[in-house]
């Protein structure tokens, strides 16, 4: 017999798939350390894609984010200032009743042009505070994680 996994509400959790585009690289090795921590974490729960797209002009990096997303039929979750402001639980609430893969998008130093955020099915604030894209990108992997294990009731959030 197959075991299955629990989320919440007593419901099974599906595997979680996830796919990350992001502007730039991350320079800095103890960044990447820790990214690369909950990334290797995160595969507990499913599988997560990284798609590295070039710094450039807001419009030129704009331009590559709606290419990628040009055949995705995945949940659009593009990350900007102007998005929601919710908490680790209501974040892991979406993306439990989520049914398909879900497609997170951080941008340049200089966040996105109008056309991108028209394509997102929603929009998130990662915080109110202007942070790095390196520290983005660390705090979203964490994100992603404590979610995962809120949905599969695992000991992590508090």
């Amino acid at each position: 017999m197959r075991s299955v996994r629990i989320g919440i509400g007593g419901l099974p959790m599906k595997n979680m798939l996830f796919k990350l585009i992001v502007v730039g690289r991350v320079k800095d090795v103890h960044y990447q350390a820790k990214i690369n921590e909950f990334i290797q974490r995160l595969n507990a729960f499913g599988k997560i894609e990284i798609q590295e797209l070039r710094d450039d002009t807001v419009e030129k990096e704009s331009a590559a984010i709606l290419k990628a997303l040009e055949n995705e039929r995945g949940w659009v979750v593009i990350l900007d200032e102007r998005g929601e402001n919710i908490t680790s639980v209501e974040l892991a609430n979406k993306f439990s009743s989520c049914d398909r893969k879900i497609v997170l998008v951080i941008g340049g130093a200089f966040g996105f042009t109008d056309e991108v955020r028209k394509r997102a099915d929603y929009l998130l604030a990662l915080s109110k505070f202007t942070v790095t894209h390196e520290m983005a990108r660390l705090l979203l992997a964490e994100q992603l994680y404590r979610a995962c294990t809120i949905i599969a009731g695992k000991k992590y959030h508090h």
